[in-house]
């Protein structure tokens, strides 16, 4: 399984880094170059033959950052595509989707255009807790504790799978499910703010590095690669500090640009 981090913040942003600027992008992981994983950043990083090679998009939740890029990659794909891009999501996204973003107001239908028996995208409802085949991988949905609905992911690729937190607070389901997967290969899992926002972290339903801790430790695991993402960029070398005191001994916090196999 290959995994392009496209973009892995919680927020768009050009930060300082110790080698140059850092240009932070709102999520999406590119998975075998045709599944993405959330939509915060496409055609930024992605040229258009690129682009034209994405089959399916998987959404978390709804939230604007996890779906900014989705109306451009419609508009890049018009007349370039024969057959639709799957958008796959539990039923709350999508409603919210054709209610507030692809409404004809904020953004044209795709769903239904150019031509409704032919459109850019085509929905697919997630049932949580069931896998499913699409892509070519084996999605299952799991609900997660975040404001509003949202789940995160398992994604198996033939014997060996990756979990996807998404947005997420204290949560136990996932985890469980996590423990449970044959061939658990790595964690993905979100840590928006430093220990001194705990406060923020509850009541947005996000993660410090000492929650991820404690979320880790679920997995009952003591050396599966933890990958952190959806940093507050203004924050990032902060989490990083306090990711390294957790102990968990193989934690790394994801770039943009690089490109994991598993």
């Amino acid at each position: 399984m290959k995994v392009d981090v496209l973009g892995c913040h919680g927020s768009d942003s050009l930060v300082r880094g110790p080698q140059g600027p850092i240009q932070c992008g709102t999520c999406g992981f590119l998975v075998n170059d045709h599944v993405l994983v959330d939509a915060g950043t496409i055609g930024a990083r992605l040229y258009l033959e690129d682009q034209k090679r994405i089959r399916l998009v998987l959404l978390t939740h709804l939230h604007f950052d996890h779906i900014r890029a989705l109306p451009t990659l419609a508009d890049n794909l018009v007349g370039e595509i024969d057959e639709p891009v799957v958008v796959a999501a539990i039923p709350e996204v999508l409603k919210g989707l054709a209610t507030h973003i692809f409404n004809g107001d904020v953004y044209p239908d795709f769903f239904r255009l150019p031509d409704p028996a032919k459109p850019i995208f085509v929905p697919h409802a997630l049932k949580p807790g069931r896998e499913e085949m699409l892509g070519g991988l084996g999605i299952t949905a799991v609900p997660v504790n975040h404001v509003g609905p949202a789940v995160g992911f398992l994604i198996r690729d033939g014997e060996k799978t990756v979990l996807m937190s998404g947005d997420t607070h204290r949560t136990d389901e996932i985890w469980r499910a996590a423990k449970q997967s044959a061939g658990l290969r790595a964690a993905f899992i979100e840590c928006s703010f430093p220990n001194e926002l705990s406060e923020l972290a509850e009541v947005s339903r996000h993660l410090t590095p000492a929650l991820l801790a404690q979320e880790y430790s679920k997995l009952e695991s003591s050396d599966l690669p933890v990958f952190a993402y959806h940093l507050k960029p203004r924050f990032r070398e902060r989490i990083r500090t306090e990711l390294g005191r957790t102990g968990i001994p193989r934690v790394t916090v994801l770039a943009e640009g690089q490109t994991l196999q598993f």
